[in-house]
Parts: C-alpha cells; structure tokens; sequence
C-alpha cells in the first residue's frame, strides 16, 4: 500500500528574499505520516519549508512553492492508495518575481496576484478507481457547509474540517479537533486531542 501526505505552508516569492505564505507549521501532515510509517505501507510526505522532523522509514521530499508541490504530488499520486492533502497551499502567488531585492519607497507598493493551481482539484478530477482521496479544510466561520461544499467540488471522500477562529487548536498548535465528513454522509467528530493523536483517529477511520 502506498501512502501519500501533503504538509506546510507554500511560500510564494516576491522578490529574492520576501514571499508570501501562511501559519501552517505542518505538524498535522507530520503526525499523519508518522501514524501511516507504524504500518507496513510505502509512506510519501511531500512537505513545505517547515522546521520538523521525520521518520526514517517516510520518504520525504522537500517543495517551497505551489507550483513545486503541485509538481511532486501528481508525480507521486497516480499510484498511491490513499492521498491525504494537509498541506496549506497557498492560493495566490505574485504574477511576478523581482530578481533583485526591491527597495523601501515612502509610496505604496501594489503585488500583482494569480491564483495558483488548485492541486486538490486537480486530484479529484483525475482520481485513479479504488484510490481514497481526503482533503483538509481550515475555516473560520461555516465550518460544516463549506467544508461539505469543498468534498462535493473537489471529489473528494473524507475531508477533515478544523475551526481556525479559535485560539487553542489549528496551525501552528499542537493540538486540534476536527470533524471528519465522509461523502457517504458520515460526520464524526474527534475531540481535542493531541495531533499525534488525531492522527491515529483519522487514519483509523479512513482506513476502515
């Protein structure tokens, strides 16, 4: 069995030394390897720059942009078992990159964006058959309904949905709790827990 992870933030340039990115420090998408490397399945953790370490028997590999997770993930998903999608992709990235650092003006300085790939999409769209594909979604307010509205979107059948507007869980926490929403109709919810822990839960039951 192979196992695919998405974790971490993108970061997406502006200039030779700024960029854009997000809170998400990828101990979720860690916890979720590990949990998956305690079997016998071939685990693949494709990470965003965060500061974290790995299981020996996980095969790491290393992105910074969307562009470069997109890159990696469709290389390694077409055969993989279950896809897990954890990583916080960034959205939008600048349509252009300075190829120098560019300098304080005492004017306004306007970023030009593009979306960027909808990796998740992407993957739904072009799921092999018996393939399990599960999504994250983080919002702050809506959580069920437009966590369902993304399964539904994204063909996706689990998706684990966390409520970013609260203090005590979420990115860069260690702990969290998520309702789990199955595209057959199943809702369950894991309590606040550690993310190791929630990961057991969540692989338990997408498992199952």
């Amino acid at each position: 069995m192979k196992i695919l992870i998405s974790a971490g933030p993108t970061r997406e340039k502006i200039d030779i030394i700024r960029f854009i990115s997000n809170r998400s420090s990828g101990k979720m998408g860690y916890a979720l390897a590990a949990i998956a490397a305690e079997s016998d399945a071939e685990v693949v953790l494709v990470s965003g720059p965060v500061n974290l370490n790995v299981s020996d028997n996980v095969r790491l590999i290393k992105v910074e942009s969307a562009a470069e997770m997109a890159k990696a993930v469709y290389l390694e998903a077409p055969d993989a078992d279950l896809v897990i999608m954890a990583a916080a992709v960034a959205d939008f990235t600048p349509k252009q990159v300075c190829d120098h650092k560019i300098k304080k003006t005492s004017g306004n300085l306007t970023i030009d964006l593009k979306p960027t790939e909808d990796i998740l999409l992407n993957l739904g769209k072009n799921k092999p058959e018996g393939q399990v594909l599960v999504g994250f979604a983080a919002e702050s307010e809506n959580l069920l309904a437009n966590a369902q509205d993304k399964m539904q979107r994204k063909n996706l059948d689990w998706i684990a949905a966390n409520d970013i507007s609260k203090k005590d869980r979420g990115f860069a926490s260690d702990s969290n709790a998520v309702t789990l929403l199955s595209k057959d109709g199943k809702q369950i919810e894991i309590a606040m827990d550690s993310k190791k822990n929630i990961a057991k839960q969540i692989i338990k039951i997408i498992s199952v």
